[in-house]
């Protein structure tokens, strides 16, 4: 049976600007062949089980050639397989879809090509640039700036308002070509990352714009010129003083008090009035703070959830990589003598995950724990291990793993000659843990259960942020996320170099070992999480940003 692809737009960034008939196709994805300028969070939608591959072009670094993506699309296709060959943007505006619509048409594979929004388009409106304006501008014209020799220049100065992707790589050529029949008194608007939390806007004149740019690469950006630049300054941002200045505050004033006071009703109405504008302020006063969360791409859409949800712009680092361990024979053997156990020791949500997992292969469920207790480190662990309809029978107050031994002897729990199993991480941890234990007299068996290892390369979004000193904190929930996030930079550049770029970021920890892990390699910790969850190290960050 044939399968088919469907050759998707995927917009401009995140979910937000993706189609519903898009987000549809990823969701039922088996197949997913990304353009490497595509969000990656857009890969979160596909099922655990779909295959994303990174086959896109970024400014001259390798990539898979256009005739092998071709071949690929064909050969899935006759498989039987559902395919998203996923494109920033839209398709058809400079995606190169018909040398992949042409294989597929050879081979007699079913395809469709769905919409996506250009950044043509989303960029000017974004930045606050109308195209077309009855004074200003009666039409457009969008172009590429890669063959500057093949475009009518004659005819193309003559247009009002121009929209040229991917030129910033011969910009000062694009510049001559246009001065040719334009002012250099022109306007000008360089717009990189639309729709992203780093996006940023240059404007000038084709005189003097490259003076006002920094050094380095500016792409993936968007160049607009015309008069129509002029609106920028008027349209790119909302008047903060009359958000601040909204209704709810109005309703909240002694005036109105007053007049509500006659009753509990109108009483317990102005306090969440009161309550909502508390909460409104402080989000104003974070709008615009950027953080870099530097959790495993499988588990930041959470922490990323919770930190938008009070005003912060986000972008995700992976520092971690989680993979099975080298070998499932130590926990495959460990599950088939669940019965020879006292307790279950989970001190992460990968733990559990990766411990149920398998157990769920050796044909067991839950059940097979009922000889067990268990016990764990952390809400968040508690809170997987539940999904797999489990309540653990120990939680430390303090939620880090050295309170554990604490928590068995208050609770009066004998461990002298008690066994017990620890799946963790394969390069090892919770070394002190365990030492405490064995001093209790417990037999306890560490057992690699997934390895955590450092992704091959930093994302390119989170590099840019970086290097252009664009974040305002930087997030840490285990010491491994600062060592990778340290060898990911040491990739890159010189560690004096890279320490500069965050020299003026705030570092945020979850908890003692994050922070003296921060210490250590990055030489400081600016605030650390009261309670060591994720929603302490929000609570965290919103309280040190707010100060400043």
């Amino acid at each position: 049976m044939k399968g088919k692809v469907f050759i998707v737009g995927a917009g401009i960034g995140g979910v937000e600007f993706l189609t519903i008939r898009a987000r549809d196709l990823i969701s039922v994805a088996e197949i997913i062949i990304s353009d490497a300028l595509v969000d990656r969070t857009l890969l979160d939608l596909a099922p655990p089980q779909c295959n994303c591959i990174i086959a896109g072009k970024r400014g001259g670094q390798e990539s898979i050639k256009q005739a092998e993506i071709n071949q690929m699309l064909v050969e899935y296709c006759l498989q039987g397989k559902r395919v998203v060959r996923l494109k920033s943007g839209d398709p058809w505006i400079f995606g190169r879809s018909l040398p992949e619509i042409s294989a597929l048409q050879a081979a007699n594979c079913k395809w469709e090509v769905v919409a996506g929004i250009s950044s043509a388009i989303a960029a000017p409106m974004l930045a606050g640039i109308p195209l077309t304006e009855v004074e200003a501008s009666s039409c457009f014209a969008v172009m590429t700036g890669h063959d500057l020799e093949r475009l009518p220049w004659d005819a193309i100065t003559q247009i009002p308002t121009l929209v040229i992707l991917m030129g910033t790589n011969n910009l000062a050529g694009l510049l001559a070509k246009l001065q040719q029949g334009k002012s250099g008194d022109e306007k000008i608007a360089i717009i990189r990352w639309c729709g992203r939390p780093e996006q940023q806007v240059w404007t000038g004149t084709l005189t003097d714009i490259q003076s006002k740019l920094p050094e380095g690469s500016l792409s993936p950006s968007v160049i607009i010129i015309g008069e129509v630049v002029k609106f920028h300054e008027q349209l790119s941002r909302p008047d903060r003083k009359l958000l601040e200045n909204c209704v709810f505050q109005d309703l909240a004033s002694s005036q109105i008090k007053s007049t509500l006071a006659s009753t509990s009703l109108s009483q317990r109405w102005l306090s969440e009035v009161e309550a909502s504008v508390d909460l409104e302020k402080e989000k104003l006063a974070l709008q615009g703070k950027r953080i870099l969360v530097t959790r495993a791409a499988t588990q930041a859409s959470q922490f990323t959830d919770l930190l938008t949800s009070q005003g912060f712009e986000v972008i995700e680092m992976p520092t971690l990589a989680i993979v099975p361990p080298t070998s499932w024979e130590m926990l495959d053997q460990a599950i088939a003598d669940l019965a020879n156990y006292d307790w279950l020791i989970l001190t992460s949500a990968n733990a559990v995950d990766s411990f149920f997992g398998r157990l769920q292969k050796s044909g067991k469920d839950s059940r097979a724990l009922h000889s067990l207790k268990v016990a764990v480190v952390g809400r968040k662990t508690a809170e997987v291990l539940a999904n797999y309809g489990i309540t653990p029978d120990l939680v430390p107050v303090d939620f880090i793993a050295d309170s554990l031994i604490d928590a068995f002897l208050t609770g009066n729990h004998v461990l002298t000659g008690k066994k017990l199993l620890f799946p963790r991480v394969q390069s090892g941890g919770r070394e002190v843990l365990v030492e405490q234990l064995q001093q209790h007299g417990a037999i306890i068996e560490s057992i690699p259960a997934y390895e955590s290892g450092c992704p091959e390369a930093i994302d390119p979004i989170a590099l840019a942020a970086i290097q252009n000193q664009q974040l305002d904190a930087i997030t840490f929930a285990s010491s491994k996320t600062v060592k990778h996030f340290c060898q990911l930079l040491d990739r890159v550049t010189t560690r004096d170099t890279w320490q500069r770029w965050i020299a003026s970021v705030k570092i945020a920890s979850i908890g003692p070992q994050t922070s003296k892990t921060c210490n250590e390699l990055l030489g400081r910790v600016d605030c650390e999480a009261i309670e060591y969850t994720l929603d302490g190290l929000a609570e965290a960050i919103g309280n040190i940003l707010q100060e400043t």
